[in-house]
This record gives structure tokens, C-alpha cells and sequence, in this order.
């Protein structure tokens, strides 16, 4: 992403708002150059509220105060604990993604400018907002033909904002991996890339319904699950129109008992649609709170607002099931065999020392009742555990883990004395059964067997591929490998930039900071 100037003062905004707030003493100085600890000592002193909280507290209320991409940019980093660690991830969860709502005549005239057409030809009723987040709000509409609906609107240049505001976060990432070894370790750029990834997607609410209308086709034969139908005439990359949702919010307990549904029975559904849709499908809801969760009038349990979604691959998901099911059986050599399969930790370690490992943390859970039992807790100490045995971070088993602490907590918000595992396991043994059973061998050995088809009918391109390549390789090793002399000047002119860059932004930066607190009150 490029950068300019109006990156440089963002920043400095930014880091007026994090030192205000109190969001620095996360900063720990052993991992900072001496002149960068020095500076940020200094500014906590001139500019840090008194009595604030922790960091994790005081990071959540900054990004709260810079808005919505930095909010974004928070839950983003609550899904990665391997970066901003585990108790920081738990305050960061607790950002609100709730904002003022834009004016409805704002929401009418994307309506218009999206369909080319005047509102009266597209719904015959457009409400006031109902709900208003970071990146779109939603509307009640009623449609020509009766159908009652809600209509998500993009906010007007959100698009532009987060676009200014994720370049300047991805100059500041590219500035803090080139001043710090543990920046590096962590990828700040990739962090920033992977958010920017994320949120594009977001925006486009066409990709959005189509989230919609896949998990509709995976869930089209369950008995206790449903999800809105799209309106693909009236959707496009700023609205999303989908069926509107006649229910109870899962987080309206007393509600949920007036209407004489089963709390105890909502509470397994959650759970085990969730399983089900991470196992079967492979393909789950990845913001199951409960204002995302509706109970309809036919008990049946709803879903709504897919713009983040989680993907599980056939490697993935036998990891998690046979993960569950060795927990659940005690087998704790198969849970570390399994690890090993799937190539999660390097071979150079011993597998009964790493079954020795998980034995710690599963055998306290069977000296306890079913209903003290955490899932989602027992998955984040065996994700500290493989730490221990050089397991690489997978972003993908990452947001499983995450959605997993949210969709519990809220199962156990119904029913308190909710069993985990006896809720977990007859969805872990069908899934285990079908597809490593006999009819999953087979169907494997036909998958395999096409693979080994298409390979063999790449190899004579490959073989002359090869050919081309140990030519030129041998080519080279005779007369040395030629850089241009243009090449080598331009990479020079590149360095030499990059580094005079750093530097300029830095001192703005301090400067700028300076000058704040000179003169703003506190």
C-alpha cells in the first residue's frame, strides 16, 4: 500500500489517542530499540490518563475512540491471541461494533444510485435504521409484492476511510518490522494484510450474500436450523436484501422463556450446529454472538450477518474431530498422533512426549462435572501447548477456537449446566464414522486416484519444464547469473529510500506527538 504525509499525521493521531488512553504500557521496552523505549516512556509521562486500567482495557477504549476501522482492526487482533496474547485478546473482545446511525435519506439515495431506480420501484415501505455497525446498518423494508425484509446498507465512504486508514497502519507495521526483531516474529504487515483482505471482502455485501446462500444450501435438510433467504434483485456490492427475521435474540433470556421455548434444547443447538457446520460443511458462521442468533416463532434456531465466515479443509476438520474424540475417550496418544499427521508439529519431536503434553491438560477435566468443563478453554491450552513443540500459529484453527469461546459461552447462557461433550459427541462420531469409516475410505481412494490421473497427465509438461531449467541453471552456473546495471542502481535508489523514509517518519512522528501535547488540554 502506498503511503504519504497524510499517513504520517493519521499515525500521529493515532499515537496521541493510544498514549492518552493508556494503550502503551502494552509496549514492553526489552523489545524496543533504547531510543524508541525512551521516547515512549516520555510520552506515557506528558500524556497517559491517571487511573486508567490495564492495557488490554485501555488498548479496547483507544480503538474505540479512533472508530470504525480501528475497531475492526481490534476484533481482528481479539481472533489472534498468538499475537497481541491471550489476556489482551479476551479485553479486545469486548469491543462493541455499534455506532451512531447515518440518516435514512443517506441509506435511500445508495438504495437508488445501486438499482437505478427511484426507492418507490424497489420497496413500497423503507424504515428508519434498526441497527448501525461499523460498516453497514440495517433497515426494515417492505417490498412490492408484500414480502417483509431487512436491507443492509454500506455506509457512504466507508470504503475511502478504511482505505486511508489501512495505509497508514500497513506503513506503520513495514516501520515497525524494520526497527523490531519481535514485530518481525509476529508479522505485523501480514497481520495488517490479512485485515485488509478481510474487511474488502466485507464491503462487498454481493460476496456476503453468497456466504448467505451456500451455508442455506449446507443447512437445507437440518431439522433445528435455518437461515434468511436472499433477494438477489435487490443486492448488490452496497445492499444486501434478505428475508426479515421474525425472532428473539438469544441474549433475551426472559423473552425466550415467555415465548415457552427450551432453553436447554437452544443451548445444544447452538452447539451442535456449529460442530456440525465446522465438520460437515466445513464451512461455518465465525460471529455467532447472540444478537446473531434468533429464535423463531417454530423454535427453530436463526442465523443472520455472514460477512465473516470461517472455511475448514478435509486436513482440518479430521484434525478437530479426532482432536475432540481423543479428548472425550482419554486416547491421548491418538490426539498427538493426529498432530503429527497433519503436519502441525515437526517430526524432530517425540510423539509420546507430546502425548505426555495433552495427558496434562485432559485428565484434569475428568475429575471434574461435565457441566465445569470448558471446550473452548481446553482448545486454548492445547494451543499453548503445541507452542512448547514448535506448532506454527494456523490462522484458520485460530478463528475455529475463537468462535468456538463465543458459540459456548452463549450455549451456556441458556443453559448453565450445559455438557459440553456429551453435546459434542454424537455430532464428532457421525462426522468421524462417515468419513473415516469404510464408505470415507473409499470415497478418499476415488479422490486419491483422480489426483494421481491429473498428475500423471501434467508430466511430460513438467518433464520439459525441467528441461528448459537445467539448461538455463547450467547456463548460468558457466557464465555467472547477470544483473542489469539499471536493476542494481534502482535497487540501491530503493534502500536507500526506504531507510531515509524510516527515519524522516519517525522524527515527524515524536514531533508531532510533541506538539499535541503542548497543546491540547487533557
Amino acid at each position: 500500500m502506498p503511503y504519504s504525509f497524510s499517513s504520517l499525521f493519521r499515525l500521529a493521531r493515532v499515537g496521541f489517542v493510544l498514549a492518552r488512553e493508556g494503550a502503551l504500557k502494552l509496549a514492553a521496552p526489552a523489545d524496543l530499540p533504547p531510543a524508541v523505549a525512551t521516547l515512549i516512556r516520555l510520552v506515557r509521562l506528558v500524556l497517559e490518563k491517571r487511573g486508567i486500567g490495564d492495557g488490554g482495557e485501555a488498548l479496547a477504549a483507544a480503538l474505540t475512540r479512533l472508530g470504525p476501522s480501528y475497531i475492526k482492526f481490534g476484533q481482528f487482533l481479539a481472533t489472534r491471541p498468538d499475537v497481541v496474547g491471550v489476556r489482551v485478546a479476551r479485553d479486545l473482545e469486548r469491543l462493541q461494533d455499534r455506532l451512531p446511525a447515518f440518516p435514512r435519506a443517506a441509506a435511500v439515495a445508495t438504495l437508488e444510485q445501486s438499482f437505478e431506480r427511484p426507492l418507490s420501484e424497489i420497496f413500497t415501505e423503507f424504515g428508519e435504521p434498526v441497527a448501525a455497525a461499523s460498516i453497514a446498518q440495517v433497515h426494515r423494508a417492505t417490498t412490492p409484492d408484500g414480502r417483509n425484509v431487512a436491507v443492509k446498507v454500506l455506509r457512504p465512504g466507508i470504503r475511502a476511510r478504511f482505505r486511508r486508514d489501512l495505509t497508514a497502519m500497513a506503513f506503520a507495521a513495514r516501520t515497525l518490522e524494520s526497527l523490531s526483531t519481535e514485530a518481525r516474529r509476529l508479522r505485523f504487515v501480514e497481520v495488517v494484510e490479512t485485515l485488509a483482505r478481510s474487511v474488502t471482502m466485507e464491503m462487498d455485501l454481493r460476496l456476503e450474500a453468497a456466504a448467505l446462500s451456500e451455508m442455506g444450501e449446507n443447512t437445507r435438510d437440518d431439522a433445528d436450523f435455518r437461515v434468511p433467504q436472499v433477494d438477489w434483485d435487490r443486492t448488490g456490492r452496497e445492499v444486501l436484501t434478505l428475508e426479515w427475521i421474525d425472532g428473539i435474540p438469544l441474549n433475551d433470556i426472559a423473552a425466550i422463556e415467555a415465548a415457552g421455548h427450551d432453553r436447554v434444547a437452544l443451548g445444544r443447538s447452538v452447539i451442535q450446529n456449529f460442530l456440525r457446520h465446522a465438520l460437515r460443511d466445513g464451512f461455518f458462521h465465525a460471529d455467532m454472538h447472540p444478537g446473531n442468533l434468533f429464535v423463531d416463532r417454530d423454535g427453530l434456531l436463526c442465523a443472520v450477518d455472514f460477512g465473516i465466515m470461517g472455511r475448514q479443509g478435509p486436513k482440518e476438520r479430521r484434525f478437530l474431530a479426532e482432536i475432540l474424540l481423543g479428548f472425550i475417550t482419554r486416547n491421548y496418544r491418538r490426539v498427538a498422533e493426529v498432530h503429527f499427521e497433519a503436519g502441525y508439529v515437526p517430526g524432530n519431536h517425540s510423539i509420546d512426549e507430546f502425548a505426555q503434553a495433552i495427558r496434562a491438560i485432559g485428565e484434569p477435566i475428568h475429575n471434574r462435572r461435565a457441566d465445569e468443563i470448558s471446550m473452548a478453554k481446553l482448545l486454548t491450552l492445547l494451543f499453548e501447548v503445541t507452542g512448547l513443540f514448535d506448532m506454527q500459529t494456523r490462522t484458520e484453527l485460530v478463528m475455529l477456537q475463537k468462535t468456538m469461546v463465543v458459540v459456548e459461552g452463549v450455549g451456556r447462557s441458556l443453559d448453565p449446566h450445559l455438557d459440553m461433550w456429551s453435546t459434542a459427541e454424537p455430532v464428532v462420531r457421525e462426522w468421524i464414522e462417515r468419513n473415516l469409516g469404510p464408505v470415507g475410505r473409499i470415497e478418499e481412494a476415488g479422490r486419491g486416484a483422480l489426483s494421481l490421473a491429473g498428475i500423471l497427465g501434467t508430466l511430460p509438461g513438467l518433464a520439459a519444464k525441467a528441461d528448459t531449467v537445467a539448461a538455463r541453471l547450467e547456463a548460468a552456473t558457466r557464465e555467472g547469473f547477470l544483473l542489469d546495471p539499471r536493476s542494481a542502481a534502482a535497487i540501491g535508489r530503493a534502500e536507500a529510500r526506504g531507510r531515509r523514509w524510516s527515519t524522516v517518519a519517525l522524527w515527524l512522528i515524536a514531533g508531532l506527538l510533541g506538539w499535541i501535547a503542548l497543546h491540547l488540554q487533557p
